[in-house]
């Protein structure tokens, strides 16, 4: 039987002694299970720090507990959804976890969004209430028109959740401060989050018999490929990916003085499981970054932690790492540097490795996966370019057009199973059935190969796939000989309608050298690339546009690709 296994899953030949094959799924608990036994196990520790200020387990839950009381004391209970529009402030961790105590459903906001975007996803998700920094309350006033069931918003300051009183945060709350658009919404309707902790404080928290089967999140997906859609993951998904991250990286809940660099946005499924329910697990600390973009004032506050955990994606990694002032920052104490969410390009991580000293660890995963389906060995001396192997109790096939496993090196979709896919699609019975195969994989509609040792290589996006004259060209493959030049900061390859050819390959750069010319990158990729690859036209930009957590919007670039 376990030969068996093992011919059918070669990744488990390559694991380290000592990892299981799959994990006690029915011990898993839910995410209420997992506050309520870190906020008493770790009392005293920091469980997020942010603004140079710390607050302790103890005091998060303190706070969570409120809201959650006052969020049962306005009516709202099990399976209501509570929207947070928040980036990386304090308050969006007491609101997340003050939530689901009270039995909520979590929808996650990206705080950036539109007055259209944002009244789609509430609507759709038939959010009753939301919590909002204020920063950005302007665009749910702009909404409210349009939002009928949206009954309670709760407006929160960048301070907010630090459990201080009338003291100045630093510079860079009274930045985020400064940055507040004016703002009307209505007194009924609308509480300040001081107040909705000051209330709850008075009231008790009604336990809720939340199961691991309850939806914990509708998670919205497809941002970079189209409409955006809920997955529903529930609270045994979430702490599956936990209990599996937890194994593959061999980290025990004894070791006090862990710290994980919380730049990406906690909204995002990347940052939420990995940085944040991982770290809360563990008595750690997410150092949260509320603006990762301000690259000085990133750098500032790394030079002035001591951190050891490090999680980000190939644009986070390229911005840091070609800062001027990069060498103030102390890698020392670091443990491991985690990447996902898009393809780490080569020239990057041997940067990153020569400046830091850091390998990048790169995994993958989807909001529908909880996230993570695969990653690099904990001890990686040097970056692999694969994404590793599946995670103890994960199953992935890689499969043809007619949904059948293809040969091994061959490649195909990266279809996956185990306990942290999805329940499915909220509302969308059909996208459910046509994201899920036969046998119950789920398709992820990334192309990859598989090594004879179970390793991943991703290839591409099924959909960003661009066929010139019947040849296949990925994307990934042309951008990563493009950034291996130095002239290149940063890179991202479409495709664009070509009459001879069906479609061409078009490339789009960032350059830190202005002088260099369109001529000079197309033999540069020439000399790597056999000649159908090659980018037929070259566009010069100022910056790439970019989704929430970084990764490059190829959509809105082949929206606006130039005429053949």
């Amino acid at each position: 039987m376990i030969q068996e296994c093992r011919a059918t899953r070669p990744w488990l030949s390559a694991y380290p002694p000592g990892m299981p094959a799959e994990i006690d799924v029915e011990r898993l608990g839910t995410l209420v299970d997992l506050f309520e036994t870190s906020i008493a196990r770790y009392a005293d520790r920091p469980a997020v720090t942010c603004f140079g200020t710390s607050v302790t387990y103890g005091a998060l839950g303190a706070t969570s507990e409120a809201l959650a009381a006052w969020l049962q004391g306005q009516g709202f209970g099990k399976g209501d959804r509570v929207a947070i529009m928040m980036p990386n402030v304090p308050a969006y961790a007491a609101a997340l976890f003050g939530t689901l105590i009270a039995g909520c459903t979590v929808v996650n906001v990206n705080p950036l969004y539109t007055p259209r975007e944002l009244t789609a996803q509430l609507q759709d998700s038939g959010a009753r209430a939301l919590f909002v920094l204020e920063n950005f309350a302007h665009t749910v006033a702009a909404s409210l028109a349009n939002l009928p069931r949206l009954e309670q918003i709760v407006v929160a300051g960048p301070g907010d959740g630090l459990g201080v009183k009338g003291k100045v945060i630093d510079l860079a709350s009274r930045h985020l401060k400064k940055a507040v658009p004016a703002f009307a919404l209505p007194p009924s309707r609308t509480t300040r989050f001081s107040a909705a902790v000051k209330r709850g404080k008075c009231l008790t928290r009604r336990r809720v018999a939340v199961t691991p089967e309850d939806i914990a999140f509708l998670q919205y997906t497809g941002g970079t490929t189209g409409i955006a859609k809920a997955a529903m993951l529930t609270h045994r998904n979430i702490m599956a990916n936990v209990e599996q991250s937890q194994l593959w990286f061999e980290a025990t809940d004894a070791e006090a003085g862990r710290t994980m660099v919380t730049a990406l946005p906690l909204y995002h499924i990347f940052a939420l499981t990995c940085c944040f329910f991982f770290f809360m697990r563990l008595g750690g600390c997410c150092l949260l970054i509320p603006n990762p973009r301000d690259a000085d004032g990133f750098i500032r506050t790394l030079s002035k932690s001591r951190f050891t955990h490090f999680s980000g994606v190939n644009t986070l990694f390229n911005l840091l790492v070609n800062h001027p002032k990069i060498g103030t920052i102390d890698f020392s104490h670091v443990d491991y540097v985690v990447a996902g969410g898009m393809a780490v390009q080569k020239a990057v991580a041997a940067k990153w490795k020569a400046v830091t000293g850091q390998t990048i660890i790169e995994g993958y995963g989807l909001s529908e996966t909880s996230p993570v389906v695969c990653v690099n060995p904990y001890r990686l001396a040097e970056w692999s370019g694969t994404i590793g192997y599946p995670l103890p109790s994960t199953e992935v096939s890689i499969r043809g057009p007619d949904g059948m496993p293809v040969h091994t090196g061959m490649p195909g979709e990266i279809c996956v199973r185990g306990p942290q896919v999805m329940r499915g699609y909220w509302n969308r019975p059909d996208e459910t059935a046509r994201a899920t195969t036969e046998d119950g994989f789920f398709r992820t509609g990334d192309v990859a190969v598989m090594t004879a040792d179970g390793q991943v290589r991703i290839v591409d996006r099924m959909k960003d796939m661009i066929l010139v004259s019947g040849f296949n060209v990925y994307p990934n493959e042309v951008e990563d000989v493009l950034a291996s030049h130095p002239a290149i900061l940063e890179c991202a390859v479409v495709g664009a309608p070509y009459p001879e050819t069906g479609e061409m390959v078009v490339a789009h750069v960032v350059l830190r050298d202005k002088s260099v010319t369109q001529d000079a990158i197309r033999a540069h990729a020439r000399a790597q690339l056999t000649g159908y690859k090659v980018p037929r036209q070259v566009v010069f930009h100022e910056a790439l546009p970019k989704t929430n957590v970084g990764k490059v919007l190829r959509r809105a670039l082949r929206e606006d690709h130039p005429s053949a």
